[in-house]
């Protein structure tokens, strides 16, 4: 059972399944089902599709060591724990063409419990072997998004993982997490990053872009609401033209039909 927290404060008890490892004769089918996914998105009319390999979530716990104890092809080495990441990127390259898939990665993240025991030997590799395939881009999860929100400089290991990916990785480079208007700019200026991705701001302010153009003040985002499952906090953010009555403001109830 897991306790589960609602967006009013309120908690439930859910039922889960305890967690197994992943049989060996499973792995074509979970190829598959991202293979099928992708080419839902591409009926969907989608202009492409991220793999999200970070954050924790299975693609991320068979890269790092901390969680991939297996003992076949899968695991152990670190030519064997991002096989499943190569199989997923090739199966779902050969549904969009490579120029339209991208990676996300979280080298050094720490989120559901991660950690590598060599995340540079780890995440070089990776950014390494990603250069075959010629995909649209290679999205990392800044490793000193602390460090950036706070407008201080990286510590020493996520500096050394910074330039070690902007070193390995010949592609187009995206980073996201802890940036502003100021650092983002800043980081491309200096060519840490061909592109900064927001997404806590941009969740806040539907209209970040203009926002940006006119140095105008940004909405702050409100932890509290995300995963809530309503609209508040994902629908009610106000943009330039809604405070200045130029648009109507979002309505989160039913008045409107």
């Amino acid at each position: 059972m897991a306790f589960i927290e609602n967006e009013h404060g309120e908690g439930e008890l859910v039922p889960f399944v305890t967690p197994r490892s992943l049989q060996i004769e499973e792995m074509p089918y979970i190829v598959r089902q991202y293979a099928r996914g992708s080419e839902n998105a591409l009926a969907a009319g989608f202009d492409g599709v991220e793999i999200h390999a970070a954050n924790g979530y299975l693609l991320d716990r068979f890269i790092n060591s901390s969680t991939n104890r297996r003992a076949d092809s899968y695991g152990g080495p670190i030519q064997n724990r991002p096989r499943l990441l190569m199989e997923v990127v090739d199966s779902v390259s050969k549904v969009w063409g490579s120029n339209r898939v991208g990676v996300r990665l979280s080298p050094l993240g720490t989120f559901n419990d991660m950690g590598d025991d060599n995340p540079e030997e780890t995440f070089g590799y990776i950014a390494e072997q990603l250069n075959a395939y010629q995909l649209a881009y290679l999205h990392i999860v800044n490793p000193a998004l602390t460090t950036v929100e706070k407008g201080v400089e990286p510590e020493p290991q996520a500096r050394r993982m910074l330039d070690l990916i902007r070193g390995r990785y010949r592609g187009t480079l995206i980073m996201c997490g802890g940036f502003d208007q100021n650092t983002a700019e800043s980081w491309l200026a200096q060519g840490k990053a061909d592109l900064i991705a927001f997404g806590r701001k941009f969740l806040a302010n539907p209209d970040l872009p203009k926002r940006f153009r006119q140095h105008a003040a940004l909405n702050a985002d409100d932890p509290s609401t995300y995963y809530g499952g309503g609209p508040k906090g994902y629908t009610d953010y106000p943009t330039l033209a809604q405070e200045i009555g130029e648009e109507p403001k979002p309505c989160l109830d039913d008045r409107w039909r």
